[in-house]
């Protein structure tokens, strides 16, 4: 079954994308003032797209679908072609909302480069989740970096969940197989697993992703699994190209978006989601542990236009 959120208040969401709301919806808005003849009205759109991160290839493509959907209606100006421009960003946008199952254990494998906020989002996500009422535990998996897994102890103490854990440097896998048994025994609803942030080359990568996902098959073939990308909105491009190499390596499941606040080119939502076919499931918004919002792609696209 889906995983059912409590809605966010509309001013939330707004305050969390209010850059990209003010620079790239503000300039997409004042596309739609001109009519559809006007010769700056498409370079205007493909240039505006492109600047907020959109993607090259992405851009050409909403506007093609755009034009289609221009001709089969015969809309020339006004709100009518800012709702044929909706339908054609929530064609390009898998609506998928974190599937959790219900009597049993859902393992979810948190993966993502060192900086991009990975710890801070965990520490968000066991927040967002214990107060939807599910029993909810940490396994710190990522040994190899230093403070690592001091880090996410005060994240479990903030939001007042469990941790598993064992000394720097120890086995990954250890680590994992200690946090099964304990989220069994305590009938625990949802474990997080915080995996390392930085490897030599995808091999490493792939090869320790693929050795949790055996211990946990392992020990509890029953659990429902899902691995999840942390992405740094600020980035940009660059986190498309780590959306693209993780997901070659380790096969995602979604991406949680962070620090979309902090940028006025959120439009990189869209190129991610489009082009990797991979669902944005959470975005991060602010510093607060309250700050992580299932993401919502209409409400995404509603705050734009």
């Amino acid at each position: 079954m889906a995983f059912l959120f409590k809605s966010k208040s509309k001013s939330e969401i707004e305050r969390g994308l209010h850059r990209t709301k003010e620079s790239f919806g503000e300039k997409i808005r004042s596309i739609f003032t001109k009519k559809i003849n006007d010769p700056d009205f498409f370079d205007e759109m493909e240039e505006t797209l492109i600047m907020a991160d959109v993607g090259v290839e992405t851009t050409l493509e909403i506007i093609e679908h755009f034009k289609a959907y221009i001709k089969d209606k015969n809309i020339k100006d006004g709100e009518g072609l800012k709702n044929l421009f909706k339908q054609s960003l929530q064609d390009m946008i898998p609506q998928v909302t974190f599937d959790y199952k219900e009597n049993q254990l859902n393992v979810l494998f948190i993966v993502g480069v060192n900086g991009v906020g990975k710890t801070t989002t965990i520490g968000k996500l066991s927040h967002t989740l214990k107060n939807e009422g599910k029993k909810v535990m940490l396994a710190a998996c990522d040994t190899f970096r230093a403070a690592a897994i001091d880090q996410l102890s005060v994240w479990a103490d903030r939001a007042e969940v469990p941790i598993i854990k064992q000394q720097m440097g120890s086995d990954p896998g250890a680590v994992l197989h200690d946090a099964i048994d304990s989220a069994i025994s305590k009938q625990i609803d949802i474990l997080i697993v915080d995996t390392a942030g930085r490897f030599h080359n995808k091999a490493n990568l792939m090869a320790e992703i693929e050795k949790l996902n055996r211990i946990l098959n392992k020990k509890i073939e029953s659990a429902h699994k899902e691995t999840l990308l942390v992405l740094d909105a600020c980035t940009g491009q660059n986190a498309y190209v780590q959306a693209e190499s993780f997901h070659q390596s380790v096969q995602l499941d979604g991406i949680i978006l962070t620090k979309l606040d902090s940028t006025a080119k959120g439009g990189i939502v869209i190129h991610i989601a489009h082009q990797l076919k991979l669902p944005v499931k959470f975005v991060g918004i602010g510093e607060r542990i309250t700050d992580l919002l299932p993401f919502n792609r209409d409400e995404y696209i509603d705050s734009i236009l």
